[in-house]
């Protein structure tokens, strides 16, 4: 039987090298995306992934949207949720905007985005929810306070879903990538990037595919007995 992931964020960056695992997997996937629709479509054609324009800080966007995805595809059995923005300043010069933005984008979209489907995965007894938190999360980052506690509640949002889930058959756990090798850290300048790789013990920064595939892993039924796990992937970067 096909087995419908959703992931969200998931025709760039990170997101789509997921998607892309998961449809290696044998997934059917559904990848949603908000603002970019040429990447979204290029993405459609390239991998044969369902994608989706969905707004997941909104609630009813995300519940109308997974009603979308089920009706055109079956029944999700795996949510990643991946989609993610920063809007990065020192706390005492943050607008209130930017700091709304990037929690409910990273952040309240898990439970918009989580409620639409938990019930039904209770239901059937089956379901994998993987949350890609972030390094800054675990340590914090100077500039960083809106994306630092966005990134840190999803681990505690992780946590408490797990407990809820496990005896249903569903497993919830985050992944803490790193930096890694995207168009965003590929906008930095050479100098700040040189240091940051400075500070990583295996002196190179990540690569999508090596997030994907754990979250891939998280996916299947070898990670059935993980639930609630907190997974680091940053080179050594930071140590917990």
């Amino acid at each position: 039987m096909t087995r419908i992931a959703i992931v969200t964020g998931g025709t760039r960056g990170i997101g789509a090298s997921i998607s892309k695992a998961l449809i290696a997997d044998g997934w059917t996937v559904a990848a949603i995306y908000h603002g970019n629709i040429d990447a979204a479509n290029a993405f459609k054609a390239q991998t044969g992934a369902h994608v989706y324009k969905v707004d997941v800080s909104n609630y009813g966007e995300c519940q109308a949207g997974v009603e979308q995805i089920e009706k055109d595809l079956g029944s999700v059995s795996a949510l990643v949720n991946n989609a993610g923005i920063t809007k990065d300043a020192m706390l005492h010069k943050m607008e209130e905007d930017a700091w709304h933005a990037v929690i409910e984008t990273n952040l309240t979209s898990c439970f918009n985005m989580c409620r639409a489907l938990v019930a039904g995965m209770r239901e059937r007894q089956f379901g994998r929810i993987i949350n890609i938190a972030s390094i800054n999360g675990q340590k914090g980052q100077l500039g960083q306070t809106n994306y630092s506690a966005a990134k840190a509640g999803m681990i505690g949002f992780t946590k408490a879903l797990a407990l809820e889930s496990a005896a249903k058959g569903v497993t919830v756990n985050a992944v803490c990538p790193g930096y890694i090798e995207t168009e965003m850290t590929g906008a930095m300048k050479k100098e700040v990037l040189d240091g940051i790789i400075r500070s990583i013990p295996v002196a190179r920064m990540g690569k999508p595919e090596e997030i994907a595939d754990i979250v891939a892993f998280l996916a299947s039924e070898k990670a059935a007995f993980i639930t609630g796990a907190t997974l680091t992937a940053n080179g050594g970067q930071y140590m917990v």
